[in-house]
């Protein structure tokens, strides 16, 4: 028995002449008397195409009830006792109806495959070396496992390293030489996915170094200026050698509670970026209003310069509210960074469909589209920004937390001149039951806490 061939018409759409052409080749191989029966042919009533049914043997169908309708289906049983030459099947990619022979028609025309070439299965063996076990790499078929080449019926060696192994009917040697030029193709494609796996975890790699040196770049300054600070503070404070006014112990005090809260802000950030980066951020979903949680978002930045509109009629959103807080803080910190002295950066909110989004607008100097796909990774301070304003983990923070809620953040120019951010949440289906407003959060940090007590 020679090989079988597989033919497919693809067409780009419904209508292209996918049936029309099966059939029209069906007429031309039963002139050149060859056995052709017709499986299954869908002609969806066209009458060029059902005129083509004509003259050709159809295979009777399967009828089936499903959902209260009687539907056709091929009859693969029919199929294969007639055990044609050729077969013809229409709408390959068919999903069967529940009580066929198989789920998908496609795994039909596979069976007759099988039938008519004797094969039960096809196993891809490979080993490391001459005297490591042999391993599947990949195997096709219903037959018995194997597990060796010397297992198999048939087996096509490819190098020292990797056989083919076929159970089932021995093929002739013209038919070996095909197997022998698939195995090859196959080492080809295996060899490209380790390249390509050793490839990505190099560049794994690669980013983890970068991010590790670029941490130890942010906390050579960035990290130690606050402690400094303090310090500087309290040596002061506690030397006997000075008098002190009440002014200057207020202003040294302060010193010491801008520096801590410097360094309670970006310890946070860095302990929120290595959740992000592990995938161990899980919110605790709830409705949350944002008219509560969107004013104590600025207990960073100096009083005065924002301007909120929040109502309280918006629906509440789904989010967590101590990881929202954070994001929506680091978004206005930043704004109000970047905008020029005296400007007030404006904080406002809106409900659309079945959301609701919030957007913080500054007056800066806008940012290019290049800069605006960077703004957001770890560790990307934006063009002179003073060395003490942060280590760039903000915006990263805020948008990660927000993707982790479900939600969107992204930068778009503001008209006239500045940026804009626009966070976006889906709207809560219900107003939860009454209950602690903040106790039940899922994600807490230092710096959650100390705003929120």
């Amino acid at each position: 028995m020679g090989r079988g061939k597989l033919r497919i018409h693809l067409g780009a759409a419904p209508g292209a002449g996918k049936t029309y052409a099966m059939l029209a080749e069906a007429h031309r191989r039963v002139e050149r008397d060859t056995d052709c029966v017709v499986a299954f042919a869908e002609t969806h009533g066209r009458p060029r195409t059902e005129a083509l049914l004509t003259g050709l043997e159809q295979v009777p169908h399967r009828r089936l009830e499903h959902g209260g309708v009687t539907v056709a289906e091929t009859d693969l049983d029919a199929v294969l006792a007639r055990r044609p030459r050729v077969a013809l099947v229409g709408e390959f990619a068919h999903a069967n109806a529940p009580g066929s022979r198989n789920a998908e028609r496609r795994q039909d025309v596979e069976e007759r495959v099988r039938e008519a070439s004797g094969i039960e299965s096809a196993t891809l063996l490979e080993r490391a070396g001459d005297v490591e076990p042999w391993t599947c790499a990949g195997r096709a078929g219903r037959g018995r496992p194997v597990e060796r080449p010397e297992d198999a019926d048939v087996q096509v060696p490819v190098g020292d390293h990797m056989a083919p192994a076929l159970t089932g009917r021995v093929p002739p040697a013209e038919d070996r030489r095909v197997l022998a030029a698939f195995a090859a193709q196959a080492a080809v494609v295996l060899d490209r996915r380790r390249l390509r796996a050793q490839t990505d975890r190099a560049l794994a790699l690669a980013e983890g170094n970068r991010i590790r040196t670029a941490l130890l770049a942010a906390v050579s300054h960035d990290l130690r200026t606050p402690p400094a600070g303090i310090k500087a503070a309290v040596s002061s404070l506690r030397s006997e050698d000075v008098e002190w006014s009440h002014e200057d112990r207020a202003e040294l005090l302060e010193g010491i509670e801008d520096g801590a809260d410097r360094l309670d802000h970006l310890v946070g950030n860095l302990l929120d970026t290595s959740r992000l980066h592990t995938g161990t951020v899980t919110p605790l979903m709830r409705g949350t209003d944002l008219d509560e949680v969107v004013p104590r978002a600025l207990g960073g930045v100096p009083e005065h310069t924002v301007v909120l509109d929040v109502p309280e009629t918006l629906p509440m959103v789904d989010a967590d509210p101590g990881p929202l807080e954070r994001a929506m803080a680091n978004v206005i910190e930043n704004a109000v960074k970047y905008s020029p002295p005296g400007e007030r950066v404006p904080v406002a909110a809106s409900a659309f469909a079945d959301g609701v989004e919030v957007r913080v607008v500054d007056r800066g100097p806008g940012l290019s589209d290049e800069a605006k796909g960077r703004i957001f990774a770890p560790f990307q301070r934006h063009g002179d920004a003073p060395r003490g304003s942060g280590v760039g983990l903000g915006l990263a923070v805020a948008r990660g937390v927000t993707e982790a809620m479900g939600g969107t953040l992204n930068a778009d120019d503001t008209p006239g001149g500045g940026l804009t951010m626009t966070l976006t949440l889906h709207a809560a289906d219900a107003r939860p039951e009454d209950g602690p407003d903040d106790s039940g959060r899922g994600l807490v940090t230092a710096q959650d806490e100390r705003r929120t007590s």
